[in-house]
């Protein structure tokens, strides 16, 4: 089954980033993402390949409390 992700989701990804955090928000999608921490505000952009290897799960979906 194929995961949809849209601008807005907090994703979590497997490995922690340095600040700490595993949450982070999706803010662009497309051929790259663009993700930013929900720890520190730090913005990364991945190819989908890495993006879809580094996301364990959807923790919120865009809209949703």
């Amino acid at each position: 089954m194929k995961q949809e992700y849209t601008v807005g989701d907090i994703v979590e990804t497997k490995k922690p980033h340095p600040c700490g955090s595993r949450e982070w928000e999706i803010t662009r999608t497309g051929a790259d993402y663009k993700m930013k921490c929900q720890g520190c505000g730090r913005i990364v952009m991945l190819s989908y390949p890495d993006f879809i290897r580094r996301v364990k799960r959807i923790t919120k979906k865009n809209g949703q409390a």
